[in-house]
């Protein structure tokens, strides 16, 4: 079983002290046209307020609406908000250190919205109908829906090409979007763990092409294939968990396969001073990545870049083999629920993926050679921090142990997988500050 799902009442105590129950305000600053978002964590006492903007203390006053407080970094830099509320919003002028000049003071617009109030502590279930789609992952989409540490959400997602379970187009081609979803307390150095708690087909058909990528292709393949890349239309028997081509004729025309759906998208929003990334895209948050391990029952780690992590999930499979060699999966439309647990003051560097049996990292860059450092580098890490161990220690263990699997080749980016065997960590200590297993690590070991 995932260790995510066995923690959450841990992983709710790790979150900062009142930070679940104190108000909380998402700050949103405009640095030349550049969105900035920050955490606002308040104590209101009458008039007087004291907190931490992220990392940084916070005092100031409230009086017949208007709000003035000031953040100290640890460099003595202040940074002095004026700001007005309207209901659940705040909007005002900010005075701050000008970027390049310490001495110098630049004003910059600022606009804030108050996170909820929780209504229960008890984990919660959201059923979550989706009225429009991204077609890109960003943190200036506005949060659909806002949820907890330990809630679950029921949700339905669209094809590749922007079809749903009834076969009519909602979105935009290029692996539309759910999303984004808001998680209360997820700060960047945090880790989301989401586990995919059902993938479920909702109709009876997907879609593929043939042919190969042009990554697989030798120069007689691709003479030879020039007339490939055509669709190919797949019946999905949902009784019996099969896919076969539909009217296949020749040597496919008793073909089947069991299905096995999975996300091909599953992200989170990039950082501050990135623009927005394609959903055919991947990167150190997620994205477009095509894993095929990203299935029912597993848990996928991904390390929070903005405040309330943002998570995007979509483009839904209902099998595909390494690599996604034909460009296209089976893409279909799929019910899905996913659970979401935080790893507070736990960051990572690359996905990572968790099975009954395996532990995963997931490497995706421009070259396989880049894929595979990667990869490499974000197991060696989950070694050190789950286990302790040196770095001479991790790399014997994965001279012995690692498998790799080519997870996508086709997009702009090459993945690749790093594999361990639980079984073979057995014989290792895990870390006090771990949770039991190895998979989901509570607190980076030092």
């Amino acid at each position: 079983m995932p260790i995510s799902l066995r923690l959450p009442a841990l992983l709710l105590a790790m979150l900062p002290l009142n930070a679940l129950a104190a108000e909380q305000w998402i700050v949103a600053t405009d640095l030349w046209g550049n969105r900035n978002y920050q955490t606002l964590h308040l104590d209101v006492q009458g008039g007087r307020i004291a907190g931490r903007l992220d990392a940084d203390p916070v005092t100031g006053t409230l009086s017949a609406g208007q709000m003035v407080f000031t953040a100290t970094d640890s460099q003595g830099q202040r940074y002095q908000f004026d700001g007005r509320i309207d209901g659940a919003r705040m909007q005002g002028q900010s005075d701050q250190p000008d970027t390049n000049n310490r001495d110098a003071r630049a004003v910059h617009a600022f606009s804030t919205w108050k996170v909820p109030a929780r209504a229960s502590t008890a984990p919660q279930r959201h059923v979550f109908t989706p009225t429009d789609y991204s077609n890109t992952f960003s943190a200036d989409r506005a949060p659909v829906l806002v949820i907890w540490p330990g809630d679950s959400v029921q949700t339905r997602t669209l094809d590749s090409g922007g079809v749903d379970e009834n076969g009519v187009t909602r979105a935009l081609f290029g692996n539309p979007q759910v999303g984004p979803f808001f998680v209360v307390g997820a700060e960047p150095g945090d880790t989301l763990a989401i586990t995919l708690t059902s993938l479920k087909l909702n109709r009876d058909h997907a879609d593929s092409l043939d042919g190969l990528v042009g990554r697989l292709k030798t120069p007689r393949v691709a003479a030879e294939a020039s007339g490939l890349g055509k669709p190919v239309r797949w019946q999905l028997d949902r009784s019996r968990g099969v896919a076969r081509p539909q009217g296949a004729s020749g040597g496919l025309r008793h073909f089947e396969v069991p299905v096995k759906p999975m996300l091909g998208g599953l992200a989170l929003a990039p950082g501050f001073g990135y623009p927005p990334f394609s959903t055919g895209d991947t990167a150190d948050f997620g994205g477009n990545m095509d894993f095929n391990a990203v299935v029912e029952g597993n848990t996928v780690y991904l390390p929070v870049q903005q405040p309330g992590a943002l998570m995007y999930l979509g483009d839904g499979h209902a099998l595909q083999g390494d690599g996604e060699t034909t460009q296209w999966a089976l893409e279909t439309s799929l019910d899905v629920e996913v659970k979401v647990e935080l790893l507070k003051q736990h960051a990572i560097t690359t996905p990572r993926v968790e099975s009954a049996t395996q532990i995963m990292t997931l490497g995706q860059g421009g070259s396989s050679d880049d894929a595979l450092r990667i990869a490499t580098s974000g197991m060696l890490q989950w070694l050190r921090q789950a286990y302790g161990l040196t770095l001479s220690e991790a790399t014997q263990v994965l001279g012995v142990a690692v498998q790799y699997q080519v997870a996508n080749l086709a997009g702009r980016s090459v993945g690749v997988a790093a594999k361990l065997d639980k079984a073979v960590l057995q014989g290792l200590q895990l870390q006090t500050t771990a949770a039991p297993g190895g998979g989901g690590v509570k607190r980076a070991a030092k």
